[in-house]
């Protein structure tokens, strides 16, 4: 299937028009003509190969929606037309315990991501950054038509990453939640968390944010460079959800967790954090970690956002224009996600 879209072919080239083929659509699969994609900030890390193991030509995105323009002859739960969207995941094998148990993305013989990857038959994936996509019904969700559907597209990546950990580590009413960084990530579990009926604490380096935290749901906020307000919440929090992908002080977080509080990292520092002993033995605290949910939690999710009319808070930017949204990601210099008008391309 001819596809367009725009490719990094190695770690320091800009993304450029790529003409490739996808995959022709099999009797299970669903055709996507995409009208929006996201840009997350793991897009960046992955184009320059921070994280290493990166495979070019990469199609990045994957946050994904759009509109059915085709069905396979088993696919049940789309029909030409329809609004939907495709995540992180495109295969996993189905079998194992975790896929059994609806968490396919920690599938043990691995997950196979929307782009940067390989195949279980060795063809490479490319993401959402292209006119169309092809994917397995399994993974391709279905999207209320009563929601902004580019303020939607955020929700596939950004959007269940905070609310699966928020959702599995039972946060609601009488719980005490912060939320570190007010990004992409952040403004999310903000919105959740407070959703969710938490007593919500926002922690942000930015004095700049603090009234746009509190008209996303936050009851405090803490400016994370002032010892004193970070010392007000020593020891009283029930869990942090950690959404911040540059080098800062786990530490200085685990401190604030009372007995049994959880420190859930679902940001993605480019190098390893150091951590003191003291501060996870001390009131038997955790340090934990988060992917995406699985596929029946992201439909669970997106179903939530439609009854609750919760999305994301956007910026439209043309596709021409990826270069400079990558600058300004990385100068968190936008509130608070980016997402590519696919309808530019065509120019």
């Amino acid at each position: 299937m001819k596809s367009h879209g725009y490719a990094a072919h190695d770690k320091s080239s800009p993304l450029v028009p790529f003409d490739f083929e996808r995959r022709d659509p099999g009797p299970k699969d669903v055709v996507i003509e995409i009208a929006y994609s996201g840009i997350c900030h793991s897009d960046i890390h992955q184009v320059r190969d921070e994280w290493g193991g990166s495979i070019y030509p990469m199609v990045p995105g994957h946050e994904i929606v759009g509109k059915v323009t085709a069905i396979g002859n088993a696919v049940t739960k789309f029909k030409v037309g329809d609004l939907a969207g495709v995540g992180v995941t495109v295969e996993t094998c189905m079998a194992c315990e975790n896929c059994l148990a609806s968490a396919e993305p920690y599938c043990t013989k691995g997950m196979v991501g929307t782009y940067n990857a390989k195949t279980y038959s060795d063809e490479p994936t490319f993401g959402g950054y292209a006119n169309n996509i092809v994917a397995p019904e399994h993974y391709v969700f279905s999207i209320s038509p009563k929601l902004d559907l580019a303020a939607v597209a955020p929700l596939l990546c950004a959007g269940i990453t905070t609310y699966s950990p928020l959702r599995h580590w039972k946060v609601g009413p009488d719980t005490k939640v912060g939320i570190v960084g007010l990004g992409g990530l952040g403004h999310m579990g903000l919105k959740f968390a407070h959703s969710f009926g938490a007593h919500v604490v926002q922690f942000t380096t930015s004095e700049s944010k603090i009234d746009d935290a509190k008209k996303l749901g936050a009851d405090e906020v803490v400016i994370t460079k002032d010892a004193s307000q970070m010392a007000k919440h020593a020891g009283s929090l029930d869990f942090i959800l950690d959404c911040v992908s540059a080098p800062h002080d786990l530490n200085a977080y685990l401190n604030l967790l009372r007995l049994n509080g959880t420190l859930c990292l679902v940001g993605l520092p480019d190098q390893p954090l150091p951590i003191a002993p003291f501060a996870v033995i001390a009131n038997r605290r955790s340090l934990s970690g988060s992917m995406i949910g699985g596929m029946a939690e992201t439909q669970e999710m997106l179903d939530y956002c439609a009854e609750k009319n919760i999305v994301s808070e956007i910026e439209l930017t043309p596709i021409q224009k990826l270069a400079e949204a990558y600058e300004r990601i990385l100068k968190a210099d936008v509130k608070y996600r980016f997402v590519i008008d696919m309808a530019t391309l065509k120019s």
